[in-house]
């Protein structure tokens, strides 16, 4: 019998891997990821079709190093359809067809990339498999082991597919792996610490802190809401929030009801998703201290793992470089563009850890920054996780957003904190006044009055400009994204060192002081935003309770027109504030985000997502690789420009521009700052930056180095945009 090969590993075919070893061996392998949401069929399956072409002589030939190329994939996924026709089968072919390329869309028989096309095209003779020991299941095995949910038929057939094609793609890199680099990536995937284990090493962390408090109010209140966090942790699988205020401790809280949870319910891991890579440094800070170092995965674009070359390398970086790739680890801390981008991705790259989402708890920490634009598909898939795949959710925050009304009646979310509204007048540490319009002088005046005071307002522009008229002042400082992130972590340290020492502090920032920075002033002036932005700004005053009442105050700035998204949030929260008793009470919050969904309608769904999938998902003809490419987080359509800040960024410069490499591209995101296309042609067009790099990779650097001030980078006013506006 003619041997067929999958994989070359040396000169010596003895080392080469039999394509009927890796079938089988990915099959296994598949099938079992796939039994976490009871489709061990289905996985396996997949397994044995995804390399039928390798059963080919022209496959064999290219192995020998012939230079032709061989579509090894179509083949398993016709073969699908042979066997299992039309339903089972075209599941499987999305699956088994894009484990290299990406799921297609099903798209036309006319469109050559499409599964449809797929379907005619003509592949090499892989009849040999027939010869080998594989053993198919039967089509009666092949039942559809999730439910497809009322009201998201379309978005349930389309998220098991995704699911699947995780767990194939996670298999197959797995397997080849194990042969091309066995020694390595075994000892590297080894055991980590059980979720038991973990829960109670928390335990014994959080003794510890107990021990050491002092016996205040806030602290009894915060222990309250860590023992009902341990009780809720007995209830069963499903969808939670935890409404906690600002200062109540609810990052250790949650992680204490996740490790239990997942303990008593025998659930795999912990998923930590946070809206910002600003503060997930923070968090996953927090989890090591706690938990230990080896448990803990922190996956976003800023971590940096050092390379084998390093000092710092050692076995224990190296397997969790290795956890990234498919989230194999106990607790994972990433981001909300991570998580939900990889929900709705269609490649390889970002899907292969979906299928260990499955039975897992996921904690959204500020959900109320849920990606507004795609909140209905991400609400889907939420609901998807909980009901098909056996995972808890909890929606964590301070200012829970009114979702339930956009979710069917049946799905009950349960909330975890001892009595929420008893729990915000115990924390209430801000009053809050509205000072209506008020231009920028009278605003500086204000500013002036005040020893420490944090004024936060909407755009890079404003910032700038408000900046400039206290800049003259003892203690004068400005935040904003015009500057790099290593420059902004310099300012904030010396502002809590200015605080910290009772010195004078006047700090002008954009909103990205709101998300978790840990700032304490006893006044904070925010511009017209949305309620929950207000919320987030009232975190930053009198955040420790030293005073008996923080002052914020809110004021319409006259001269800063806001925009779109920015100017809806505004006046839906002015529409609340008019009638509320307590501008940051519950109630007024519920309002503010039933108000905003309603008038945002469809805007909830920019890209018709949920439509989509809907329209004909009986035929099974979904748009996988449109969905991917449509859905995006954050806007990428920004250039970075890397602004050399000191001498450590300069060496990184040189080096990048000599062997640029992924890992240097990402050590100087702590440089970088982003600009629109049209404000980049410009800095470009009068010498401001250079390029350097080429093909595999370039980078775009700040040639004069007097447009980056003590607020950023600064365009000239020939140089400005219309409208002006930067982005945070």
């Amino acid at each position: 019998m003619t041997a067929y090969y999958a994989h070359t590993n040396g000169i010596d075919k003895a080392d080469w891997q039999l394509v009927e070893e890796h079938l089988i061996s990915t099959a296994k392998l598949s099938g079992g990821f796939a039994a976490t949401f009871g489709a061990d069929e289905y996985g396996y399956c997949a397994g044995l079709l995804h390399d039928l072409g390798k059963f080919s002589d022209e496959f064999q030939q290219r192995l020998e190093g012939a230079p032709i190329r061989v579509d090894h994939s179509t083949a398993g996924a016709q073969e699908a359809m042979n066997l299992y026709g039309r339903a089972i089968g075209t599941v499987l072919s999305y699956v088994v067809s894009g484990h290299h390329a990406g799921i297609p869309d099903y798209g036309s028989a006319a469109d050559s990339p499409s599964l449809a096309a797929r379907f005619q095209r003509k592949v090499c003779d892989y009849g040999a498999y027939r010869d080998a020991s594989l053993s198919f299941p039967h089509k009666r095995a092949m039942a559809l082991p999730i439910s497809l949910l009322e009201g998201q038929e379309g978005f349930s057939l389309q998220f098991f597919i995704r699911m699947l094609y995780s767990c194939l793609v996670d298999a197959d890199f797995l397997d080849t792996e194990r042969v091309m680099d066995g020694t390595k990536s075994d000892a590297r995937r080894s055991e980590y610490p059980s979720i038991h284990e973990l829960e109670l090493r928390l335990d014994e962390h959080l003794k510890r802190l107990s021990a050491s408090a002092e016996d205040t109010t806030v602290n009894r209140y915060r222990g309250d809401i860590l023992e009902a966090c341990i009780d809720k942790a007995q209830c069963e699988p499903g969808l939670f929030s935890l409404t906690v205020p600002t200062g109540g401790g609810k990052t250790l809280s949650s992680l204490a009801f996740a490790l239990k949870h997942a303990s008593l319910h025998g659930l795999e891991r912990v998923i930590y998703v946070i809206p910002f890579t600003s503060i997930i440094e923070q968090n996953a800070r927090v989890f090591r201290k706690a938990l230990g170092d080896e448990g803990v995965l922190e996956h976003h674009s800023n971590f940096e793992f050092p390379d084998e070359y390093s000092e710092d390398w050692n076995e224990e970086v190296a397997r969790l470089r290795l956890a990234t790739e498919n989230w194999d680890a106990p607790v994972i801390v990433t981001t909300n563009v991570q998580f939900f981008e990889s929900l709705f991705a269609n490649r390889s790259s970002r899907c292969r850890k979906l299928h260990n989402t499955a039975r897992s708890v996921i904690i959204l920490d500020e959900a109320q920054m849920l990606p507004t634009n795609y909140l209905m598909p991400c609400l889907a898939a939420l609901r998807e996780l909980t009901d098909n795949y056996g995972s808890t959710v909890v929606l964590c925050t301070a200012t829970q957003p009114a979702l339930g009304d956009l979710m069917p009646e049946s799905v009950h979310v349960r909330e975890i904190a001892p009595d929420p509204p008893g729990l915000y007048e115990a924390f209430r540490r801000v009053q809050v006044t509205q000072l209506g319009p008020m231009d920028d002088d009278d605003l500086a005046f204000e500013l002036s009055q005040c020893e420490q005071a944090l004024c936060i307002v909407n755009s890079r522009a404003h910032a700038r400009e408000l900046y400039n008229l206290i800049s003259d002042q003892k203690g004068a400082y400005h935040l904003s994204a015009c500057m790099c992130p290593r420059h902004r972590s310099e300012k904030l340290d010396a502002i809590r060192r200015a605080l910290k020492d009772g010195a004078p502090c006047r700090v002008v920032s954009t909103q990205l002081v709101e998300a978790g920075v840990d700032l304490d002033f006893p006044v904070v002036f925010r511009a017209s935003a949305g309620l929950d932005s207000i919320a987030q700004a009232a975190g930053r005053c009198n955040r420790e309770g030293k005073l008996t009442k923080g002052d914020l105050f809110v004021f319409q700035p006259v001269g800063h027109r806001l925009l779109g998204w920015f100017q809806r949030t505004a006046t839906v929260a002015d529409m609340v504030l008019r009638h509320a008793d307590d501008p940051l009470g519950l109630e007024a919050v519920e309002s503010y985000f039933q108000r905003l969904y309603d008038i945002e309608g469809d805007g909830l769904d920019k890209e018709r997502i949920m439509e989509t999938v809907g329209e004909e998902w009986k035929r099974l003809s979904f748009p996988f690789a449109q969905i991917a490419d449509e859905f995006r987080v954050i806007d990428s359509n920004t250039v970075a420009i890397v602004i050399p800040w000191d001498d450590d960024v300069q060496e990184l410069i040189d080096r990048a521009a000599y062997a640029p490499s992924y890992r240097l591209f990402r050590k100087l995101q702590q440089y970088v700052v982003q600009v629109y296309p049209n404000q980049f042609a410009q800095l470009e067009r009068c010498g401001k930056v250079r390029t350097l790099g080429g093909d595999k990779g370039a980078i775009h650097v700040l040639n004069d180095k007097s447009c980056y001030t003590e607020v950023g980078l600064e365009m000239t006013e020939d140089l400005d945009v219309a409208g002006g506006a930067w982005f945070v």
